[in-house]
Parts: C-alpha cells; sequence; structure tokens
C-alpha cells in the first residue's frame, strides 16, 4: 500500500483537502472524500460521465491524477447549476430540448457544454459537436444534446444570460 498525501484544492466554490492514494484519479478522490456527484462509468476515458471543469477547462476525472490538481479549482455539474446562472440555463435547456433520457451521460455533457461556452462560446453546431466530441451518449443521438448546447450559446451571445 502506498504512502498517503494531502491535497488542497477548491470544490465547487469550497476549499477542500483531501486524503489520497498517489495513484488515485480525481474522480476517486472526489467520490471517495466528499461523495461529488461525479458519475463512475468506464474509468477509461471513453465516456466523458465523469467530466468536470479543472480551471474552467472540460476534463475526465477519471483520467486526471488527483494529486495533480493541487491548488487548483474543480467545479461539478452539480456546484455548477447551484452557484452559475449559465450552468442553470444550460440543465434547463437539456430538458426543453428533450436532451435528458437514461441520465448517465447529462452531468458529463453539461459540464463540456458549459466548458465550451464560456471559452469558445461560437453557437456554431459543428464546433459544438467536436468539442463535446469526448462524451458519448447511448440514447438521445446526440441532436437533442447539441441543440441544448446550441440554444444557451445564442441566448450567452446575445447577452441573455
Amino acid at each position: 500500500m502506498s504512502e498517503r498525501i494531502k491535497i488542497n484544492l477548491k470544490v465547487n466554490g469550497e476549499d477542500v483537502t483531501y486524503d489520497i492514494a498517489p495513484e488515485d484519479t480525481l474522480l476517486k478522490a472526489l467520490r471517495a472524500n466528499y461523495n461529488y456527484d461525479v458519475k463512475n462509468v468506464c474509468e477509461i476515458g471513453e465516456c466523458g460521465a465523469c467530466t468536470v471543469l479543472l480551471d474552467g477547462e472540460a476534463v475526465k476525472s477519471c483520467v486526471t491524477l488527483a494529486a495533480a490538481c493541487e491548488g487548483h479549482e474543480v467545479w461539478t455539474d452539480k456546484g455548477l447549476g447551484e452557484n452559475d446562472a449559465l450552468a442553470a440555463r444550460l440543465q434547463d435547456a437539456f430538458v426543453e430540448c428533450g436532451s435528458v433520457q437514461c441520465g448517465i451521460c447529462i452531468p458529463g455533457f453539461i459540464v463540456a457544454g458549459v466548458g465550451y461556452i464560456k471559452n469558445i462560446g461560437d453557437p456554431d453546431r459543428k464546433s459544438i459537436r467536436k468539442y463535446v466530441s469526448g462524451n458519448l451518449c447511448r440514447c438521445t443521438g446526440y441532436q437533442k444534446i447539441i441543440d441544448a448546447i446550441e440554444k444557451v450559446a445564442l441566448e450567452h451571445e446575445r447577452g441573455e444570460i
């Protein structure tokens, strides 16, 4: 068993300290220490269900070492939805556009969508599709997900959010 280490980071706006093994992923640290709402699905970086914002960039927490996040800021879907008007609007748009079915992929797509709108912002379907291409959905066929992100990107561009 490896020696444990402590890391400090900010999660959903709150300063936290995690006691982790050096090989722990961010996903494992988030779920084990405070049971945040991050989905644990593939654990190999294929599906994107575990996507979080790390310093504003969408990353897959299952392939991100927790120790590498020392001193950084992490936002989950729930944290964004409770603290960020853009994320809350995107969550609503997913419902409005019929983007929600089984729900496994939705938090990852919401976080990736927020990352896209905040970092790129262009309401271009091709750009949105490329940005969220690391996230998989087995239910909706992606069109409704892209519709929701595009809708909110347009609203954001017009200054409505």
